[in-house]
Formats: structure tokens, C-alpha cells, sequence
């Protein structure tokens, strides 16, 4: 039997979402930020999403959005071999400049309130926080991550690299 010699664009894939999300608006700057910046798909646990009118990229039809009605239904689901990473302030969380992407990748942003329980940010294999004494808009910080991953990985776009 012969190895496979496919060459393809990129390896690996990454996704981001929000959990228990307090504004629909979020989600919509998050999901146009995902496109643009490479994201496979996005992902909502807890409320759902809602469409907006002023989606005029028309993202919904670019990635994909998948909704979980619970963590645990999430997780359950996460692909072989892909690492969570919670985007939470804390004391074990590294600096996001320091911090090494893995080539498979699900990334989970609590909401502005009250960000990731203690219980969900056991459940991550990492976390990672970005820099500043106080919380980011959620869809700002998703943002950034993204960028981030982006700019230290530059096979994940299309063109890149």
C-alpha cells in the first residue's frame, strides 16, 4: 500500500466561539473577523445567534456556525486530536504573545461578565489571556487571538506563506 502524497494547502484548521454570549452583535462582528482572518467555523454554547441585518459580507454563507445547547455537548464533540484553548484573564493563563498555536485548534471566549467557569477552564488543555488590567469586548478579543494565530501561523490563509 503507498503513502498518501497529497500535498494540500494548509494543515490543521481552527475554530473559535463564544459561550453564554449576552449580545447577538458580538457573534456577528466575531463570525466576519473568523472569515476574514481564516477561522474553519464558529460556534456559540449556551444562546444562541441570531441574524443581523448589517451582515454584509453575508458570512453565514462563507463558514459555517454551529450552536451546542450545553459545554458538555461541545466537548463531547471536539475533533480527534484538537486543542481547547480558553481565552480567559487569570494566573494560568499564558500571554498570548508568548503563546505556541497548536495546529488544531478550538478556541472558547466566555462572556464579558462572568468569562469561563473554573470548571470549563479545567476541561481547556490551554489558556491564554491577552494583555491589559480589564476585559476586552469579547468579539475585539477574539479578534486578536485570531490575528495572532494568523501572524505566527502563515499557512492558515489562503495565499499565505
Amino acid at each position: 500500500m503507498s503513502r498518501l502524497s497529497q500535498k494540500y494547502q494548509q494543515d490543521g484548521f481552527y475554530g473559535i466561539g463564544l459561550m453564554h454570549s449576552v449580545k447577538g452583535l458580538n457573534i456577528g462582528t466575531l463570525w466576519r473577523s473568523a472569515y476574514i482572518l481564516g477561522a474553519s467555523f464558529i460556534f456559540t454554547i449556551g444562546n444562541r445567534y441570531h441574524p443581523q441585518p448589517g451582515d454584509v459580507t453575508r458570512t453565514w454563507t462563507k463558514i459555517p456556525l454551529f450552536h451546542h445547547d450545553t459545554f458538555e455537548g461541545f466537548y463531547s464533540g471536539l475533533a480527534h486530536d484538537t486543542r481547547l484553548v480558553g481565552v480567559e484573564m487569570g494566573e494560568k493563563a499564558v500571554e498570548l504573545n508568548s503563546f505556541d498555536h497548536p495546529l488544531r485548534a478550538v478556541y472558547l471566549l466566555g462572556n464579558e461578565q462572568v468569562g469561563l467557569s473554573c470548571g470549563v477552564m479545567e476541561k481547556c488543555h490551554s489558556l491564554v489571556k491577552l494583555p491589559g488590567a480589564f476585559s476586552l469586548n469579547v468579539a475585539v478579543a477574539g479578534s486578536l487571538v485570531m490575528y495572532d494565530r494568523v501572524s505566527k501561523i502563515s499557512h492558515v490563509l489562503p495565499g499565505r506563506g
